[in-house]
């Protein structure tokens, strides 16, 4: 995502992508043995693997887990796990300075997102993007200033603005789409590959404010002074919202996560009232439209929010690190799968300590229904020793093998 490897000695075996037979180079079209059609692909010299679609037996781990099937081990990735932490990202950055370039060209966007894939081997491929990536598509213009973040030039906070609005082009973020349905053939199986959006609260937050803020007073006075002027605002969101993710479902992402990062700063009862109904709506188009994807819910902050969360109908609830896991666990309930939730600062730490936490993490979440991420996203500076340890302690459980314990004992 944009703004917005070791031996562990865990006793797992780190995989090691390059030496995976479909990166071999292909001189022209040919098949496999197994008659899977196979044939080269764009510059980054790579094979491209073009696969039937998957049975529910062959998904990937972390598609499994989002759905509550049971698996062999916690499939792991990071929010924020291609990014300016990585070294190989910030050679690239020196050549492409701007953030609007680097997340909106197809070739670079996947070349970005295959980086900690082919460094870590992560159980799922997120899409290098941003929330506000599609902004332009209904009418909301935006610029990425070097200090300020993102800027947009004419808040809508009238009725007059909302005029701007319409329904959202999908060809102005075919970039996006293309970029997901390479992520799906050069990953091949082998991990989930996420999509992921803004809930409409968290993108109004943008629009209405005019760009990054510390305190939303825009925003949240407009709740009582111009509900007339935010639910058609908050309601044209979600529209273009779900159809965003209906695209990036049928590009190929096997797996969607809604980022309501600035959820958490309303009040429980006020994100009950502007910003869950919107986010249920999501859910309903798409549960609707691809009844078999798996919806992830991320909202900083929400230790106050997580019964409220789960009414929203997601598959899975992300937990941010101020929340523990134990406690999650126990006030979700097992009948819904959850995620996270390592502090990333951890991995500032010493190793064996970062090792003991992941343990503590997966244990109180339990066997079933489980997806290790972190509690929010990678910091800059993090050590990428760090995230390599971080997916090697991940790949080193094993449930199967604990249950067979169980059974002996018993």
């Amino acid at each position: 995502m944009g703004f917005s490897s070791i031996t562990s000695g865990c006793g797992c075996c780190s995989l090691g992508w390059k030496s995976s037979s479909f990166l071999v180079p292909l001189r022209s079209n040919s098949s496999t043995p197994n008659g899977v059609l196979v044939s080269p692909t764009n510059r980054f010299n790579r094979l491209r693997v073009i696969r039937p679609y998957a049975s529910a037996s062959s998904e990937p781990l972390l598609v499994k887990a989002a759905r509550g099937l049971p698996v062999s081990r916690p499939p792991a990735w990071m929010m924020r796990q291609a990014g300016r932490y990585m070294a190989v990202y910030r050679k690239l950055a020196e050549k492409h300075p701007s953030f609007r370039e680097r997340s909106e060209t197809t070739d670079l966007i996947v070349e970005i997102s295959l980086q900690p894939w082919e460094a870590f081997h992560p159980d799922g491929v997120i899409i290098f993007s941003d929330i506000l990536t599609p902004l332009p598509a209904f009418g909301v213009p935006f610029d990425i200033e070097e200090v300020r973040g993102p800027v947009i030039q004419t808040p809508i906070r009238s009725e007059e603005g909302l005029k701007a609005l319409h329904p959202i082009n999908l060809d102005k973020v075919s970039f996006v789409g293309e970029s997901l349905k390479i992520l799906k053939q050069e990953v091949g199986g082998k991990a989930a590959v996420l999509g992921f959006v803004g809930a409409p609260w968290t993108i109004a937050t943008y629009i209405v404010e005019g760009g990054t803020t510390r305190t939303y007073t825009n925003i949240k006075s407009m709740c009582h002074t111009a509900p007339h002027i935010l639910r058609p605002l908050l309601s044209h969101l979600t529209e273009a919202i779900a159809e965003y993710v209906v695209y990036q479902v049928k590009a190929g992402a096997d797996c969607v996560q809604i980022f309501d990062s600035w959820g958490g700063q309303l009040p429980p009862n006020m994100w009950e009232l502007w910003s869950k109904p919107y986010i249920n709506e999501i859910v309903g188009i798409v549960k609707k439209r691809c009844p078999e994807i798996p919806l992830v819910l991320y909202i900083n902050g929400n230790g106050g929010l997580l019964e409220k969360m789960k009414g929203t109908g997601v598959d899975v609830i992300g937990l941010d690190w101020t929340v523990d896991m134990a406690d999650g666990r126990r006030r979700l309930g097992d009948d819904i799968s959850i995620q996270g939730n390592v502090d990333p600062a951890y991995l500032f730490s010493p190793l064996s300590a970062l090792t003991d936490e992941i343990h503590r993490v997966v244990k109180c979440a339990g066997q079933k229904g489980h997806i290790l991420n972190l509690g929010h996203g990678v910091l800059v500076g993090t050590p990428e020793e760090a995230v390599a340890r971080f997916f090697d302690v991940a790949r080193s459980f094993n449930f199967e093998s604990v249950e067979e314990k169980a059974k002996v004992v018993v």
